[in-house]
């Protein structure tokens, strides 16, 4: 399965940056140009210039419901009823994207029909919001209602190659995939190599999204992963799969690891920046670390669907979480790469720790190893993709 935050290959290197700049370096003044490399190209694909595409008809004000897909631990608690009081529109909102793969599966039948599932708006990563958009499944949007992302989106972000002109797709975050431990466990946990290490056995979850879990078990083993091969890929693709068989890996998760480590079922997981700090409410000792052989940089979109029962609401949605304040309260809660300028004064205003987080506003010092996964040929991609998925299936 091909999943979050995975980027479909194309021409071009990954992160969709001409050549192979993929280090990333992010201190105070280069903040936009590292958000450049996590985003502004994040996936690897050229647009594909679709012509018969369906765009979105705004009329009259926002009413009625919204229905809203995204990833777990991704919102806080009061942006949704603050939108709902401000536009009297009423918002379902449903944490059911686990795994891009895997929430594609089961909308792609309603899709296929002209049908949304009741959805007005999903949340995906670039690869799978390019998928969507090539296979007919999601509507160009009407800039004239989403006036404050004209304004505010962050200029790294606004011409990503997936989609150029930002045509159908909204930045909702971006982020980092490194460790996170439970330190009470496990305090020793410093490298992705230490989730092989035996006195782990049985206590290490993995994700089921390739770039992220491949790409950092190949730094584990020393690829400079600018220069990776195909068969670098496959021979952390083998070392996962050893591990998986005797019984080193407990299991392979989405966002579900968050249970594992919650529970004590694990002791550490390769998992996203953001998620840690969420799971710090339930337990302290849950936190993010910073691998020593560094992170991989995602990026997540929000798209409308063909047949979205409420577009205008959807809209109204976008350009709201777009207004700096309101952005800066998702922030403050959820601890990823904001694609909204603006935030960081209103976060040393109202929260202080949060705008001198690593995780929000990382140093190029923390950042100074971090990649995002490199391009792979459409037969490279298969052969991984095959070959992987035998491993989290098996």
């Amino acid at each position: 399965m091909l999943s979050r935050r995975f980027k479909e290959q194309g021409k071009g290197s990954r992160g969709g940056r001409p050549g192979h700049a993929r280090r990333l370096g992010i201190g105070a003044l280069a903040l936009a140009a590292a958000l450049a490399i996590a985003a502004c190209g994040g996936s690897g694909v050229e647009s594909s210039g679709s012509t018969d595409v369906q765009t979105v008809k705004v009329t009259g004000k926002p009413s009625g419901d919204l229905t809203i897909s995204n990833w777990p631990l991704y919102i806080d608690n009061k942006t949704v009823p603050d939108f709902e009081k401000a536009t009297g529109v009423h918002v379902k909102y449903i944490e059911d994207v686990n795994d891009n793969a895997e929430f594609f599966g089961k909308v792609q039948p309603l899709l296929a029909q002209g049908q949304s599932g009741g959805r007005s708006i999903f949340v995906v990563t670039d690869w799978m919001a390019k998928k969507m958009y090539d296979l007919g499944y999601v509507q160009n949007l009407d800039k004239s209602a989403i006036p404050n992302v004209k304004k505010n989106l962050l200029p790294a972000f606004s011409h990503p190659t997936f989609d150029p002109n930002r045509d159908f797709s909204v930045p909702w975050q971006s982020g980092m995939t490194g460790l996170i431990v439970r330190t009470d466990l496990a305090p020793n946990v410093k490298s992705i190599c230490d989730l092989f290490d035996p006195k782990y056995k049985g206590k290490v979850d993995m994700l089921t999204e390739i770039p992220d879990t491949v790409p950092l078990v190949m730094k584990c083993m020393g690829v400079n992963l600018d220069h990776a091969t195909v068969d670098d890929w496959l021979a952390a693709i083998d070392k996962i799969k050893g591990a998986a068989e005797s019984g080193q890996i407990r299991r392979f998760t989405g966002n579900d690891y968050a249970r594992d480590l919650t529970s004590g079922d694990v002791d550490a997981v390769i998992g996203w920046s953001g998620d840690a700090v969420q799971l710090q409410a339930s337990n302290p000792d849950i936190k993010f670390v910073m691998p020593k052989e560094g992170c991989m940089i995602f990026s997540d979109n929000m798209v409308i669907p063909v047949g979205a029962p409420n577009p205008t609401a959807a809209e109204a949605w976008m350009n709201y979480v777009y207004d700096p304040k309101n952005q800066a309260q998702i922030t403050d809660y959820n601890y990823y790469f904001s694609p909204v300028s603006g935030v960081k004064p209103i976060l040393q205003k109202i929260d202080p720790k949060a705008a001198n987080s690593q995780l929000i506003f990382p140093t190029k010092s923390f950042t100074k190893t971090c990649d995002v996964a490199p391009t792979l040929t459409p037969d490279e991609l298969q052969q991984v993709t095959q070959a992987f998925d035998a491993v989290v299936s098996g």
